[in-house]
Protein backbone atom coordinates (compact mmCIF):
# COMPACT_ATOMS: atom_id res chain seq x y z
CA UNK A 1 0.00 0.00 0.00
CA UNK A 2 2.12 2.98 -1.04
CA UNK A 3 1.34 6.89 0.22
CA UNK A 4 -1.36 8.99 -1.56
CA UNK A 5 0.04 11.88 -3.00
CA UNK A 6 -1.59 14.43 -0.38
CA UNK A 7 -0.64 12.49 2.80
CA UNK A 8 2.75 14.02 4.38
CA UNK A 9 5.31 11.37 5.61
CA UNK A 10 7.02 12.90 9.53
CA UNK A 11 10.61 12.33 9.26
CA UNK A 12 12.79 13.12 11.82
CA UNK A 13 16.53 14.38 12.17
CA UNK A 14 18.17 11.04 11.74
CA UNK A 15 15.64 10.03 9.04
CA UNK A 16 16.83 13.48 7.23
CA UNK A 17 20.42 12.21 7.60
CA UNK A 18 20.13 8.60 6.30
CA UNK A 19 18.63 10.49 3.17
CA UNK A 20 21.04 12.89 3.15
CA UNK A 21 24.04 10.17 2.91
CA UNK A 22 21.83 7.97 0.53
CA UNK A 23 21.65 10.80 -1.98
CA UNK A 24 25.73 11.08 -1.80
CA UNK A 25 26.37 7.11 -1.78
CA UNK A 26 23.24 4.85 -2.24
CA UNK A 27 25.24 2.13 -2.21
CA UNK A 28 27.01 2.51 1.41
CA UNK A 29 26.42 -0.47 4.02
CA UNK A 30 23.73 -0.66 6.60
CA UNK A 31 26.85 -0.94 9.08
CA UNK A 32 28.57 1.96 7.47
CA UNK A 33 25.39 3.88 7.65
CA UNK A 34 24.19 3.18 10.64
CA UNK A 35 27.89 4.23 12.03
CA UNK A 36 27.31 7.40 10.59
CA UNK A 37 23.68 8.41 11.94
CA UNK A 38 24.76 6.35 15.72
CA UNK A 39 22.40 3.27 15.05
CA UNK A 40 22.59 -0.19 14.56
CA UNK A 41 22.66 -1.34 10.90
CA UNK A 42 19.13 -3.80 11.47
CA UNK A 43 17.74 0.05 12.90
CA UNK A 44 18.96 1.60 9.87
CA UNK A 45 17.64 -1.33 7.46
CA UNK A 46 14.20 -0.70 8.57
CA UNK A 47 14.34 3.40 8.58
CA UNK A 48 15.10 2.92 4.89
CA UNK A 49 12.71 0.36 4.18
CA UNK A 50 9.62 2.43 5.66
CA UNK A 51 10.73 5.46 4.45
CA UNK A 52 10.86 3.02 0.81
CA UNK A 53 7.35 1.86 1.33
CA UNK A 54 5.97 5.14 2.25
CA UNK A 55 7.18 6.59 -1.08
CA UNK A 56 9.98 8.92 0.28
CA UNK A 57 13.00 6.76 -1.30
CA UNK A 58 11.50 6.10 -4.76
CA UNK A 59 14.66 3.85 -6.01
CA UNK A 60 18.37 3.33 -6.29
CA UNK A 61 20.30 4.24 -9.86
CA UNK A 62 23.54 4.57 -11.32
CA UNK A 63 25.00 7.85 -11.38
CA UNK A 64 26.94 7.69 -15.05
CA UNK A 65 29.90 9.04 -15.84
CA UNK A 66 28.60 10.88 -19.21
CA UNK A 67 32.01 11.88 -20.74
CA UNK A 68 33.13 7.91 -20.14
CA UNK A 69 30.21 7.61 -22.86
CA UNK A 70 31.84 10.40 -25.49
CA UNK A 71 29.00 12.91 -24.32
CA UNK A 72 31.15 15.39 -23.85
CA UNK A 73 28.94 18.35 -24.12
CA UNK A 74 25.98 18.31 -20.96
CA UNK A 75 23.39 21.18 -21.60
CA UNK A 76 19.83 22.51 -20.36
CA UNK A 77 17.75 23.37 -23.68
CA UNK A 78 14.30 25.76 -22.99
CA UNK A 79 11.86 24.59 -25.95
CA UNK A 80 8.36 26.26 -27.21
CA UNK A 81 6.42 23.46 -27.76
CA UNK A 82 2.70 24.44 -28.69
CA UNK A 83 1.98 20.69 -29.30
CA UNK A 84 3.33 18.37 -26.92
CA UNK A 85 0.84 15.32 -27.74
CA UNK A 86 3.45 12.49 -27.81
CA UNK A 87 6.29 13.98 -26.89
CA UNK A 88 6.83 12.33 -23.80
CA UNK A 89 6.94 9.08 -25.67
CA UNK A 90 9.71 9.95 -28.10
CA UNK A 91 11.80 11.85 -25.41
CA UNK A 92 11.90 8.35 -23.14
CA UNK A 93 13.72 6.80 -25.72
CA UNK A 94 16.02 9.08 -26.14
CA UNK A 95 19.64 8.44 -24.24
CA UNK A 96 21.20 11.78 -24.85
CA UNK A 97 18.14 13.70 -22.27
CA UNK A 98 19.71 13.38 -18.61
CA UNK A 99 15.35 14.14 -17.67
CA UNK A 100 12.77 16.52 -19.10
CA UNK A 101 10.05 18.15 -17.46
CA UNK A 102 6.86 20.25 -18.65
CA UNK A 103 7.25 23.58 -16.86
CA UNK A 104 5.65 27.03 -16.54
CA UNK A 105 6.73 30.09 -18.04
CA UNK A 106 8.24 31.16 -21.63
CA UNK A 107 9.35 27.55 -22.25
CA UNK A 108 6.92 24.36 -22.15
CA UNK A 109 9.34 22.14 -21.99
CA UNK A 110 13.19 21.90 -19.93
CA UNK A 111 15.61 19.36 -21.22
CA UNK A 112 19.02 18.58 -19.56
CA UNK A 113 21.16 16.56 -21.92
CA UNK A 114 24.79 14.96 -22.55
CA UNK A 115 25.45 14.92 -25.89
CA UNK A 116 28.90 13.78 -27.89
CA UNK A 117 30.06 17.13 -28.54
CA UNK A 118 28.42 20.09 -30.31
CA UNK A 119 27.72 18.05 -33.49
CA UNK A 120 25.71 15.47 -31.09
CA UNK A 121 23.68 18.87 -29.23
CA UNK A 122 22.93 20.39 -33.17
CA UNK A 123 21.34 16.89 -34.09
CA UNK A 124 19.14 17.17 -30.66
CA UNK A 125 18.37 20.94 -31.55
CA UNK A 126 16.88 19.47 -35.17
CA UNK A 127 15.23 16.43 -33.69
CA UNK A 128 13.36 18.80 -30.81
CA UNK A 129 12.50 21.02 -34.05
CA UNK A 130 10.96 17.75 -35.96
CA UNK A 131 8.86 17.24 -32.99
CA UNK A 132 7.50 20.49 -33.00
CA UNK A 133 9.58 23.03 -31.27
CA UNK A 134 8.94 26.71 -32.23
CA UNK A 135 12.00 27.84 -30.63
CA UNK A 136 14.64 26.89 -28.00
CA UNK A 137 16.95 28.45 -25.84
CA UNK A 138 20.26 26.41 -25.09
CA UNK A 139 22.63 27.10 -21.99
CA UNK A 140 25.88 24.97 -22.43
CA UNK A 141 26.69 23.54 -18.65
CA UNK A 142 30.48 25.05 -17.91
CA UNK A 143 30.59 22.73 -14.49
CA UNK A 144 28.28 21.20 -12.35
CA UNK A 145 27.80 21.97 -8.15
CA UNK A 146 26.03 19.32 -7.70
Amino acid sequence: MGIMATETVVLDKIDKQILSILQTDGRISWQMLGDRVHLSANAVAERVRRMTRAGVIRGFKAEVNQAALGRTLEAVIDARMPHTQGFDDAVMKRDDVLWAAHVTGESDITLAVACDGTAGLDSLLRWLQREGATETRTDVVLRKIR
